[in-house]
């Protein structure tokens, strides 16, 4: 079931990064197992908590939850990713407790700041437990594909053999989106269940497109008459279709126009990106005598 870290923490969604730190250090002080003394409804809280304030306080994991949503995010991160590189120690310290999650009072538990916490170590593991190591299989994509979404089909080696899988790509799915396929990744060492695989979008580059985010842009060339009287222009979007867009009189060389909502789609469906037209004016390089008399009798009236 998909944790709203807001509500786990008792916060808005506009709060501030030292209105999240706050908040989980009153909720830490009050449900950290050196506390409640083997309560485990409040030891699942303070796991939850932790996990929570591990989210919402690093910029680019909270960005990416509040874009893609509490289901959105948990298909793209793991829970080793949520905590990997994390360091609570300081935070933990000030409150008065040890680095280690149960202030080494408790055998066989351990907190990891770099891996996946709350979990018996794996020494003290049964065999029979220990998962198989998680595949990354990174996925070329076309724009095409981004934005009206595929099913591809991925060629990996699993429990020694080679596994062809059709994989549903999403529309929206950029590079770096990844997807999680359980129980594709290594066959586990000591008979416990195997790894995960996680599909990697890798976004090949366009000869008419470039992208950022879910933005497009586009390059559109028009005359040095047209910059001056305004003209209209076709302008193809990435699904195919035709859009005219009208360019006003006395447009300027580099000049970016947006049509909205013709970028690329977020992975939740929910709103598109917007297309930028860059606009690049012809200047010509060489005049025949009939081009060079009537721009010389426009710069007689001043122009």
């Amino acid at each position: 079931m998909s944790e709203d870290y807001y509500k786990i923490l008792g916060i808005s969604k506009k709060a501030s990064d030292d209105e999240i730190k706050k908040a989980y250090r009153k909720l830490a002080m009050k449900y950290h197992p050196d506390h409640t003394q083997g309560d485990k409804t409040a030891e699942e809280k303070f796991k939850k908590i932790s996990e929570a304030y591990a989210v919402l306080s690093d910029k680019e994991k909270r960005q990416q939850y509040d874009t893609f949503g509490a289901a959105g995010f948990q298909q793209r991160y793991t829970q080793e990713d949520i905590f990997k590189g994390f360091d609570f120690s300081n935070i933990f310290k000030d409150l008065g407790f040890g680095a280690n999650l149960f202030g080494g009072k408790r055998e066989g538990t351990r907190f990891s700041f770099g891996g996946v916490p709350f979990g018996p170590s794996p020494r003290q593991q049964h065999p029979s437990e220990v998962k198989g190591s998680d595949l990354t299989y990174e996925m070329p994509l076309t724009l095409q594909e981004v934005a009206m979404g595929a099913s591809k089909t991925v060629n990996f080696h699993h429990k020694g053999q080679s596994e062809n899988l059709t994989v549903k790509i999403p529309k929206g799915m950029i590079t770096g989106k990844k997807l999680r396929l359980v129980g594709k990744g290594e066959a586990s060492p000591y008979g416990g269940p195997p790894g995960d695989l996680f599909i990697q979008a890798k976004v090949m580059n366009d000869s008419v497109y470039t992208y950022e985010g879910h933005d497009l842009h586009v390059n559109r060339e028009i005359k040095l008459t047209q910059a001056i009287l305004g003209t209209s222009i076709p302008v193809p979007t990435i699904e195919g279709r035709e859009l005219s867009l009208k360019v006003p009189p006395g447009t300027k060389h580099k000049t970016k126009m947006r049509l909205s909502g013709h970028g690329l789609p977020d992975m939740q469906g929910n709103e598109k990106g917007n297309l930028y037209v860059c606009i690049h004016v012809n200047m010509p390089a060489n005049l025949d005598e009939r081009q060079k008399e009537l721009v010389e009798s426009l710069a007689e009236t001043g122009l």
